[in-house]
């Protein structure tokens, strides 16, 4: 666990922006961007006030808002560490695979379950297949830096894509498709939350009743057909939904 070398931070003495929060967002910026790597030190408050000619309790402001918001812990005898950023996924047409890649997350996959089975009645209705007929089903545990971020139910059409032998282990479902010449079109998507039992903590490194967020998603491809049903869990403790909103006109 090494001391981070010293990060260059530009402040604004004349701006209206508050001086710790100017440099609240430049570290955490460092710690989104990669210049701060998760396990990394930050040097003392005295150090960094010095260095910025800053006082300490607009540094101490400063690393508090960041300890706050999940991105720093400090530690009794050891400092202040950097921790793994919260993943802020936009609402759109990806897959997390390529979402924590793009955020330089290292995702790797955990195959739970590959197989077929009868279609429920839910299932069935959302990929447009009789109740009892073959579908795929896929369980996967997603992480990032080697911890659990989310476990990901899947069904599919029999027949879709072949996902035999370790192709699930080294790439995300929809970079699949695409290989396969499937083009993803659109999505109907449910967004919730809820307390995780006893066995999905287990599964993601939360204790029990801790909050998960939720999501379930119907993928057409640019034929209308259904081509994936996914109920997923994900931890409110590192991931989050961004969203845009516009006016209506």
């Amino acid at each position: 666990m090494a001391k981070q070398q010293p990060l260059q931070f530009t402040l604004d003495r004349g701006s209206p922006v508050p001086l710790y929060f100017q440099l609240s967002q430049q570290l955490e910026a460092a710690i989104e961007q990669g210049g701060l790597a998760p396990g990394s030190l930050l040097g003392n408050e005295i150090e960094l006030a010095a260095r910025l000619g800053l006082s300490r309790p607009t540094v101490r402001q400063a690393i508090q808002s960041l300890v706050d918001k999940g991105l720093l812990v400090r530690r009794r005898g050891v400092g202040t560490q950097v921790v793994h950023s919260q993943v802020k996924r936009p609402l759109e047409l990806s897959s997390l695979y390529d979402d924590l890649e793009a955020a330089g997350q290292k995702p790797a996959t955990r195959v739970l379950r590959n197989t077929v089975e009868p279609a429920t009645a839910r299932v069935a209705a959302a990929l447009g297949v009789a109740e009892g007929a073959d579908v795929v089903y896929l369980e996967r545990l997603r992480l990032a830096h080697g911890e659990p971020m989310a476990h990901l139910r899947n069904h599919l059409p029999v027949g879709l894509l072949d996902l035999g032998g370790d192709a699930l282990e080294g790439t995300g479902l929809y970079r699949l498709m695409r290989s396969a010449g499937i083009t993803l079109h659109s999505a109907r998507q449910t967004v919730g939350a809820r307390a995780a039992t006893a066995e999905e903590g287990e599964r993601l490194a939360e204790p029990t009743g801790a909050p998960l967020l939720t999501m379930e998603r119907t993928t057409f491809d640019d034929t209308g057909r259904a081509v994936e049903f996914g109920s997923h869990l994900y931890r409110a403790s590192r991931y989050a939904f961004d969203f845009q909103l516009l006016v209506r006109p």
